[in-house]
């Protein structure tokens, strides 16, 4: 007899990512756009209001449209689950906050009259700690090296060459985040003898 099939909630921090984002895109429409600009997104403001303490994180969470936000949570619906049963919900959660508070700060500091919103940041340092994913002992896996080649390359190009509305150096920061995070934690890790 055939077990019978069930829908399981299978990665509790990457779902609930991934639904605050989508309410977060909701809130947005209702509020048009206000919500983003007030929470969901980050940029030069007083240290003294606690808004703006709130938007070094709460950033991840806003999207400007919703192909935006589709294309975010399409990597982290990929890559979060495989990486949240490797690792664990508290280093994906971890993962995810370092990400958003390094790139937030970082925009605050140098990008005072841009604002930056979405979780691009955390969807490159999924990428890159998914390409350290299954090495200890530290080695550093080619895999590492050539995706962070590709991908933070094709960033730093874009920076210089192409005017968009997007923020390589979130992606470059994000990247970094999660190479470093892969590389802090499989040095942890020891591989298990074949014997």
């Amino acid at each position: 007899m055939r077990p019978r099939r069930r829908i399981v909630f299978n990665a509790p921090v990457v779902l609930g990512f991934t639904a605050v984002c989508a309410i977060a895109y909701v809130i947005s429409l209702l509020t048009g756009g206000a919500s983003n600009l007030a929470v969901f997104s980050v940029y030069r403001s007083s240290l003294l209001s606690p808004l703006t303490w709130v938007r070094f994180v709460g950033h991840v969470f806003g999207h400007a449209s919703l192909q935006h936000l589709i294309g975010n949570m399409m990597y982290i619906l990929l890559l979060g689950p495989m990486l949240e049963e490797k690792y664990g919900k508290a280093a994906i959660e971890l993962l995810i906050l370092v990400t958003a508070v390094v790139t937030g700060v970082i925009h605050f500091i140098f990008f005072p009259r841009v604002v930056l919103m979405g979780a691009s940041g955390v969807v490159f340092a999924m990428i890159l700690l998914a390409s350290v994913t299954g090495h200890g002992d530290g080695e550093i896996p080619l895999t590492l090296i050539l995706v962070a080649l590709l991908y933070l390359g094709q960033q730093v190009y874009d920076m210089i060459a192409v005017q968009d509305n997007v923020s390589q150096l979130t992606h470059i920061i994000g990247g970094l985040v999660g190479g470093g995070a892969g590389l802090l934690i499989s040095g942890g890790l020891k591989k298990k003898s074949p014997y």
